[in-house]
């Protein structure tokens, strides 16, 4: 059971991190797109090694918060900048 906990933990972690990744070509026609992009090689090379790192329920619970909150701040630069996204901005 620890270990169906501890992929499906893996699993939210890793949609969260590629949600977030997904959104790089329309951060590109940002402004301040620029500033984040710097952070996605880090969120990319964690993406890699997230098998190694051990994650509780409360970090989970936190990363899918934080990642929940950062689609709705870019709501609506994406839509002032013309965006207009096949699938709406949300955590899958």
């Amino acid at each position: 059971m620890a270990e169906i906990d501890v992929l499906t933990r893996m699993l939210r972690i890793s949609n969260c991190l590629q949600t977030i990744l997904d959104l790089e070509p329309d951060l590109k026609r940002l402004e301040l797109g620029d500033s984040l992009l710097g952070e996605f090689v880090v969120l990319k090379a964690f993406l890699e090694k997230i098998d190694t790192v051990d994650l509780r329920e409360a970090d989970v619970e936190r990363i899918e918060r934080a990642t929940a909150n950062f689609l709705e701040e870019l709501r609506g630069p994406l839509s002032q900048a013309g965006e207009k996204r096949a699938n709406p901005l949300r955590l899958q």
